[in-house]
């Protein structure tokens, strides 16, 4: 028996036990991510490792990502910046500053509903909203 990798598996896998959330917030990506650690007593840090790299039009665009561990359990979190020089990450959602990532276990609404509201409060951010996987076509973008 042979077994196929598609595209559509590897983008499955990944997005298994993760939670998707598109924000608004027309601020350095710096001082976003300052706003963020501060608030939720995170430690996200740039890796430089997992920026994505895309070529369009003859021309190389990088999109940062920032990493932060949850300590003593599985949970990732990766705060992606959606625009690189005029090109977005995500070109569907070109409104979208930042794509917050949540991978590992499973997250019930009641967990995420309050992280969501404290992203709202934060200086800056003029919407939050959590993204389904069905309306995101480049999902493949987001892979690392």
């Amino acid at each position: 028996m042979k077994f196929k990798i598609t595209n559509d598996n590897l983008i499955e896998d990944f997005f298994a036990y993760s939670r998707l959330i598109g924000i608004i917030a027309p601020l350095n990506d710096y001082k976003f991510i300052w706003y963020v650690n501060r608030q939720f007593g995170y430690n996200f840090r740039i890796n430089n490792s997992l920026e994505i790299q895309l070529k369009k039009k003859e021309r190389n665009y990088f999109f940062s990502i920032y990493q932060y561990d949850v300590p003593g359990c599985c949970v990732v979190h990766y705060l992606y910046k959606n625009q690189f020089d005029g090109e977005y990450l995500l070109p569907e959602f070109k409104h979208l500053d930042f794509l917050w990532l949540i991978k590992g276990e499973e997250m019930e609404e009641e967990d995420l509903k309050p992280m969501i509201d404290t992203i709202k409060s934060l200086p800056g951010v003029q919407l939050v909203s959590e993204m389904t996987n069905e309306k995101i076509k480049n999902k493949q973008h987001l892979i690392l």
